[in-house]
């Protein structure tokens, strides 16, 4: 009793720690301090984006990456893979449950399917090796290793997020404006394709707006130019460009560094000539954990400002997905790795792929909804609900994690 008592001291002081300083980020969000008003919180996002995230990642993997950590780590991006189909298995039932509007399906289905992977591991990794009652050992290479499989995550977490995520939303906005469009255009079916098509086009270009002359002079078009037709298209509709953000390619830098033997030599170590450079990134990486969590604490005071209608069966169907189905079937999924000898014996790495399954959605959805402006107001509800009973869900499902990993 007194071991699982420990257990649930250990696990709840991160997420009390993360709640804290998210209410003080609500606070300095009013306007009776203005602070954080959408302006600074702009801003503040962009430096976090840009150089806090980046520096955290690249540092981290930097320190803790190695070819046998690798080996070790591998089934990391397929378990993640796992959370996003069966997430998005769990999304589709809950909009066919609640016979969700053509303009949410895409977000309930984004919500299910990627939690934040990011950002809440980097928050709660490090305050758990910290506690007394931690299964991990030694805090410091606790400390170092946690941070390595946290950016790991969220590197690999923002891939799937842009290239996955990103399109499901983009598709359900685009068919909800268009069924807009005919429904206020009753002439719109006199229109020619191409006129009907050009509000679209540059989301998802349709092959139906060639003509026959087109189609004789991409005929004689040469491979290269086929191909690069074709690359400019997968392009835009993947979005290679947030795929490749910051955080992704201070990912790619840990890596080089941390798996190039020479480049590692001089740059990790107190004895490494260029140590500076790491120690530096380490600490701009240290500003993001506080930084990213009063944004989020900003970001959810317009869930409580709302006045979206949304229907509750929804919010509900999204809590016991994310909170109760997923985190169980990651159990079963994490289990049947161990026993098969697919995840090696370290409590720290398996209660990292644990964690996978139970934290909240990710925030990044709701960039994308403003993004798209299809259900932004909706969005900030569900993520206010999602965050607000994360603090309890996470609390239960980290003990439990903690005593699964230590007995």
């Amino acid at each position: 009793m007194r071991n699982f008592w420990d257990l649930f001291i250990a696990a709840s002081m991160p997420v009390l720690k993360v709640l804290l300083v998210t209410g003080l980020g609500s606070v300095l969000a009013l306007e009776r301090f203005d602070l954080l008003g959408e302006d600074a919180r702009k801003h503040m996002n962009n430096i976090v984006f840009y150089v806090f995230n980046p520096c955290l990642v690249s540092s981290s993997l930097a320190n803790s990456i190695t070819y046998k950590s690798m080996i070790k780590m591998w089934f990391m991006p397929l378990n993640i893979f796992i959370t996003f189909v069966i997430g998005s298995i769990l999304g589709v039932v809950v909009v066919q449950v609640t016979r969700a509007p053509q303009h949410l399906r895409g977000l309930i289905v984004g919500c299910c399917a990627a939690g934040n992977l990011g950002n809440m591991l980097i928050i709660i990794i490090p305050a758990v090796c910290k506690e007394k009652g931690s299964p991990f050992g030694d805090p410091d290479i606790c400390h170092t290793y946690g941070m390595g499989y946290a950016s790991l995550s969220m590197a690999i977490g923002a891939i799937y997020l842009w290239s996955y995520v990103y399109n499901i939303i983009r598709i359900s906005s685009s068919r909800s404006s268009k069924e807009i469009e005919i429904i206020h255009s009753p002439l719109s079916k006199s229109h020619s394709p191409l006129e009907r098509g050009s509000s679209t086009e540059l989301i998802l270009p349709s092959n139906d707006c060639i003509t026959e002359k087109e189609e004789f002079s991409e005929q004689k078009t040469s491979f290269g130019a086929k191909a690069k037709q074709y690359l400019e298209m997968l392009s835009r509709k993947i979005n290679l460009k947030s795929i490749l953000a910051p955080s992704t390619t201070g990912a790619i830098v840990g890596f080089i560094v941390g798996l190039t033997p020479e480049i590692r030599k001089l740059l990790i170590g107190d004895a490494a000539p260029l140590h500076v450079i790491q120690d530096t990134a380490l600490l701009l990486g240290d500003g993001s954990i506080p930084a990213v969590t009063l944004i989020m604490g900003a970001n959810l005071l317009k869930g409580l400002r709302g006045s979206s209608s949304i229907d509750k069966t929804i919010i509900i169907g999204i809590i016991v997905a994310r909170y109760i189905v997923l985190p169980i079937t990651g159990i079963a999924i994490v289990k049947g790795a161990i026993h098969f000898g697919i995840v090696a014996h370290d409590p720290l790495y398996q209660f990292v792929l644990y964690l996978q399954y139970a934290v909240p959605p990710a925030m990044n959805i709701g960039t994308m909804t403003q993004l798209f402006g299809a259900g932004e107001s909706e969005c900030s509800v569900i993520m206010l609900w999602a965050y607000g009973l994360a603090s309890v869900s996470l609390t239960m499902w980290s003990t439990f994690y903690m005593w699964l990993v230590s007995s």
